[in-house]
């Protein structure tokens, strides 16, 4: 799995769940975790959540995640889901490491009951996705959502750039080494 930063201040419309997203701008052949800051805009063909149809998904400063596995065709939704709860675990222990106390609900993240994360899962023929973005700014966020963010904790950019490598580093690192526990494995 390869980890891979691009380049900031690009928006988050939706397409970058789309299967094979990080061939088709990078070309690299390989599960993928893609990493970047920069708004968020879904637009309604983009939008995948069936709870989120008629609602504004949007926010001006993201931390973006974009998780592609390709280690099961057809792609796995539940796998997908679980790998996500991951994702969101492991993001959580991040962020505590930087005194930042958290509470979960399902995919959600909250900072003292104000929404931190969003984040969706989904699976094609070839390919299982994520999408998880934590905000850095609750400024452009939907005013009928109650959020938090990255810079109220007063985290500088020089800290969101050390948790964006540790989040992304250590979900590779987890998924490698569940890999490498499967290997080993007497099975009957």
């Amino acid at each position: 799995m390869q980890y891979l930063k691009w380049k900031d201040n690009n928006e988050y419309d939706g397409s970058q769940i789309n299967p094979s997203w990080a061939f088709q701008e990078f070309g690299v052949k390989d599960s993928t975790i893609v990493s970047w800051m920069g708004p968020m805009n879904i637009l309604g063909d983009n939008l995948i959540d069936y709870e989120d149809v008629g609602l504004d998904i949007k926010g001006d400063k993201m931390l973006h995640f974009i998780v592609e596995h390709f280690d099961e065709q057809p792609g796995n939704l539940k796998l997908a889901y679980h790998r996500q709860r991951m994702l969101v675990m492991i993001t959580r222990d991040k962020l505590l490491n930087y005194g930042i106390k958290t509470t979960q609900d399902g995919d959600d993240i909250f900072i003292n009951d104000r929404k931190l994360s969003v984040s969706i899962a989904t699976a094609s023929i070839s390919s299982m996705k994520i999408h998880f973005a934590l905000n850095i700014t609750t400024k452009g966020t939907p005013s009928d959502v109650n959020t938090s963010a990255l810079d109220d904790e007063c985290m500088t950019l020089s800290e969101i750039e050390q948790l964006q490598d540790e989040i992304a580093n250590t979900y590779i690192e987890t998924i490698d080494t569940i890999m490498c526990d499967i290997t080993k494995t007497k099975v009957f």
